[in-house]
This record gives C-alpha cells, sequence and structure tokens, in this order.
C-alpha cells in the first residue's frame, strides 16, 4: 500500500472519488495504535473491538467536518477517547459505580478475558492503574504506552501541557505506592 503524508492523506479523503481508498489506508494505519489504546482503557478485547469500530464509524460519518486543523491521528485519537469515556459512563452507570469509585468492573472483566495473556505482575500493574481517577489514568496510559508527548496530550484532551504533567507525576506516584504495599 502506497504510504502517503498527511497533507496527501487528507486530500485524498476530501475528494468523493478517492475518499473510500484514503479511509480504508487510515484504518490500516491507525487501526492497531487506536485498538491498543482503547484497549489500555476498557482492558477487555470485544469491548475494545465494538469501540474501535465505533471510533472508526464516527470517523467515517464526520469525515466532511474534519478541518485539518489538528493532525489526522489527533482528531482519532480524540474520537477514540470519547467513546471510551462514554462507554465508561454507561458501564459505571449499569455496575451503579461512582465515578470516584475504583472501576472494579473493569478488572472483573479483565480476569475473564481470555485474550488476557499477562502474567500475575501485569495484573497487578492493571489493578493499580484502575484505582486511579480516570483523567489520571488517561494521562498515563497515554503517556506510559504511547510515549505520546504533553503536547500532542493537550491536543486530544483540552488540558495545558502543565495540568497534564501535573496528573502523569500524581499517577506514577499513587501507582508506586499501590506496588509497594504487596512488597
Amino acid at each position: 500500500m502506497r504510504q502517503y503524508t498527511e497533507d496527501e492523506l487528507i486530500e485524498r479523503l476530501r475528494n468523493p472519488s478517492t475518499l473510500r481508498d484514503a479511509f480504508a489506508h487510515v484504518v490500516s494505519l491507525y487501526g492497531e495504535k487506536l485498538y491498543w489504546q482503547i484497549r489500555k482503557m476498557v482492558l477487555n478485547h470485544d469491548d475494545t473491538n465494538d469501540l474501535l469500530q465505533n471510533t472508526f464509524l464516527k470517523a467515517w460519518t464526520s469525515i466532511d467536518y474534519f478541518r485539518g486543523d489538528a493532525k489526522l491521528s489527533t482528531w482519532l485519537y480524540k474520537i477514540a477517547i470519547n467513546e471510551c469515556i462514554t462507554f465508561l459512563h454507561r458501564q459505571r452507570t449499569m455496575n451503579n459505580v461512582s465515578i470516584d469509585d475504583t472501576d472494579v468492573f473493569l478488572m472483573e472483566r479483565l480476569k475473564g478475558d481470555a485474550y488476557f495473556d499477562g502474567d500475575k505482575a501485569q495484573m497487578k500493574l492493571q489493578e493499580a492503574i484502575l484505582m486511579l481517577p480516570e483523567k489520571q489514568r488517561l494521562v498515563f496510559n497515554l503517556k506510559y504506552y504511547e510515549e505520546m508527548k504533553y503536547e500532542n496530550m493537550s491536543d486530544i484532551l483540552g488540558t495545558s501541557v502543565g495540568a497534564l504533567k501535573a496528573s502523569y507525576h500524581h499517577a506514577v506516584k499513587k501507582i508506586e505506592e499501590f506496588l509497594a504495599k504487596d512488597i
């Protein structure tokens, strides 16, 4: 598959005759990255697949509204993260969980997920991450797993770089404290 620059890809997305092919290229280019970002938030393979489909469906139906002010990847991440947040809020409501409580239901789903192949240490890390407030968890996942720059996170989340750095710092401290309890 031919590689396009961001500008070429956006131009192809705006052209009705190349839109389908260009969007297929977008899916192949960003599908795996988005899958893993979503998976870090919802932990379950099947839920991740559903949310990834929803992300690309929303992108497809709103491609005409993409102005190109941000990078295409930033726009897609923003859609994916909003899908995850909506999903998690629905799950909390269904499971009668307050937004301030630990998302225990996610841990239970992870333990029952046939696709999770992590060891005990990975399970413990996931448990520690689930203890974080949603915003800190999101920032931690983007920085730790995706190695995303704070500037990019700022574009996606609409939060200042300073606030993101503080969130990451607090998240790391809480995770370290949680993991140190078992030593």
